[in-house]
């Protein structure tokens, strides 16, 4: 196996690092106060400054645009939307570059890299039509507009999407939808244009051939943000995470992805390279808290030492570089089991740092925390907003248990074919075989 980044990604990494470093870390702190004073004085905190539109451009001047795009599917979008070197990376390449752009709450929205954005728009390279592409696809990678996805529902436990209550009724030349959405990242941009809504289209199909995917415009008919929601008291302005509610939308039929009956498909597709995406941005998210935990434990003095030196806390930021190190070497042979095998066969790896890295955040970060003090829990750091980012991953693209299962399952499936064919009850074995159903997100 190779992690070795090719010349090309070395490249693009160590530039995202020092715009990152030297354009966009010094407006964040800025950024986030004058969120936080809006939201203070009852003005509101949504309106993205200017200088956000002004570092995108930036970004896009020096070629650091959707260099998510993935290789083989980005066709001329790449050279046409400002990707430095015209062709999209593997996932291998692209994971080097997450990690840069995690150490920050918002440079992934200033190089068009940020979910829910990206999947959304892997999604329509895939599945999209010539129609759908022209409408949305475009205007998205230029950076004109934003998205969100439509599929976590407030009424059922939707770590199981076959629970999923909200309808897609197909009339005609139309469909009509109905429907609860919440946790629908991107939805409090003011720019947010489209979302991709799951719900169920022939409740009497196959369980993974009920549902599919529509492409719904923000503003039509009958939708509505109700209302925007805070994670652990973060509002993650300016794109938020709504609760949406979807009443008689009435849509072309043509609106649907790739035609009934497919979400699952696109889903699982959709899914796998982006779970490698939140992983990397959190590993360089650890990066960057334990900076911060070095300074803070080697500059403040308690009992006449400095903090470092008390309370075995050597000892913790020891662990906690062998645990960024470790993950990270687990997200980038998962990302190569993609580039490889593909995602069908590289499964077990997804869900593996889907299980494995958020916990993992949390551990640093709390860690971190923990060495700041009661500052660590105020807004003069950003470790709490990192915390609450890093403890939504454990179920936003589907919660811990469900990874879990899904990794047991296919462990044990060479031996459940082996117990059914022996005298042995094989009953727990085969109830971990039998499918576990994706996983919704929680964005």
């Amino acid at each position: 196996m190779e992690f070795a980044l090719s010349p090309r990604a070395a490249d693009l990494s160590a530039r995202v690092r020092r715009f990152v470093d030297t354009r966009i870390e010094p407006f964040e702190a800025a950024m986030l106060t004058d969120v936080a004073e809006r939201r203070a004085r009852g003005e509101d905190p949504w309106p993205p400054p200017p200088q956000l539109e002004e570092l995108k451009a930036a970004a896009r001047a020096e070629g650091l645009w959707n260099l998510f795009l993935p290789a083989g599917h980005e066709g001329s979008y790449a050279e046409k939307y400002g990707t430095d070197g015209g062709v999209g990376l593997s996932n291998t390449d692209y994971a080097s570059i997450a990690e840069q752009m995690g150490r920050s709450f918002i440079a992934p929205l200033i190089f068009n890299c940020n979910a829910p954005d990206t999947g959304n728009m892997e999604v329509l390279l895939k599945y999209g039509s010539p129609e759908q592409k022209d409408a949305w696809l475009d205007p998205l990678l230029d950076g004109r507009i934003r998205s969100t996805f439509l599929m976590t529902e407030p009424g059922v436990a939707s770590s199981d999407a076959t629970t999923m209550e909200a309808t897609a009724t197909i009339d005609g030349d139309k469909v009509m939808l109905n429907g609860r959405k919440w946790w629908s990242s991107g939805a409090g941009h003011p720019d947010c244009k489209v979302g991709i809504f799951m719900a169920v289209t022939d409740p009497d199909a196959a369980r993974h051939q009920r549902h599919s995917m529509v492409l719904v415009p923000m503003d039509a008919p009958g939708v509505t943000v109700e209302r925007m929601l805070s994670t652990m008291g973060v509002y993650d302005e300016p794109l938020g995470h709504g609760e949406v509610s979807l009443t008689n939308v009435r849509l072309p039929v043509e609106n649907i992805l790739a035609g009934p009956g497919r979400a699952f498909e696109i889903a699982q597709g959709r899914l796998g390279p982006g779970r490698v995406h939140h992983c990397m941005r959190l590993i360089g998210l650890c990066e960057k808290v334990i900076e911060l935990a070095l300074e803070r434990s080697t500059s403040r003095v308690a009992f006449g030492r400095p903090i470092v030196q008390l309370g075995g806390n050597r000892e913790r930021l020891a662990k906690a570089r062998i645990a960024v190190n470790q993950a990270r070497l687990h997200v980038l042979y998962a990302a190569w089991r993609l580039d490889t095998v593909g995602p069908v066969e590289a499964f077990s790896e997804i869900s593996e740092i889907k299980a494995a890295v958020p916990q993992m955040a949390c551990d640093v970060i709390d860690m971190a925390i923990q060495l700041h003090g009661g500052a660590g829990t105020s807004t003069d750091f950003p470790l709490a907003t990192a915390y609450s980012l890093a403890r939504s991953l454990r179920f936003a693209d589907g919660p811990d248990e469900v990874h879990l299962a899904v990794i047991s399952r296919l462990m044990l499936r060479p031996y459940a074919a082996r117990a059914r064919g022996s005298a042995l009850p094989a009953s727990a074995v085969s109830a971990a075989d039998r499918a576990v159903p994706a996983a919704t997100e929680r964005s």
